[in-house]
């Protein structure tokens, strides 16, 4: 099966655990499904900060644009508090932050290592994982994932893919 889309690189060093469950449940009410690799927790890169990060990739398969891609995860940023006009944004501390990697299509993308997908080396396993996990195939990552929670559905631990009824509202785990 042929899958096309964008992977995300989501991170929180802000109240994580609340806030990349409110990512997760913003983005769901723009895309559905949403595939996630497991969320990890990562000291800070290239800052000067005490707060350790939480971090995802998220796979979505859309027809969207860039551009409106972007856009919709600007605007969640913004809604969750993160100032996009300070010029120091990449430096600080943020409860918000949702960076486009690349656009993909899978399997004819299958072999594309991650290096060639982001500079952001920290989360090669993330994409690693995320990509096995869509092909169906196994992955290993030594690193445990931390549980986040979204009303009464739990997620992080491992990839997954999670779903929005948009006729109750409710989410769910395929």
């Amino acid at each position: 099966m042929s899958q096309s889309g964008y992977l995300l690189g989501v991170g929180s060093n802000i109240n994580p655990h609340e806030n990349m469950a409110q990512i997760v449940a913003l983005l769901l009410k723009s895309f559905s499904p949403l595939q996630l690799s497991r969320v990890l927790e990562i000291p800070p890169i290239g800052m000067n900060s005490q707060h350790d990060f939480l971090n995802v990739v998220i796979f979505i398969e859309t027809t969207a644009t860039e551009m409106e891609l972007k856009s919709v995860c600007n605007a969640i940023e913004v809604q969750l508090g993160r100032d996009r006009s300070d010029p120091d944004r990449k430096t600080k501390d943020r409860s918000a932050d949702l960076d486009i990697l690349t656009h993909i299509s899978l399997p004819a993308d299958q072999n594309r290592p991650a290096l060639d997908m982001t500079d952001e080396y920290f989360i090669y396993p993330l994409i690693d994982e995320l990509i096995a996990y869509l092909l169906n195939q196994r992955s290993e990552l030594n690193q445990a994932g931390i549980p986040l929670n979204i009303d009464n559905l739990t997620f992080g631990q491992t990839a997954t893919t999670i779903n929005r009824d948009a006729s109750a509202g409710n989410k769910g785990i395929v």
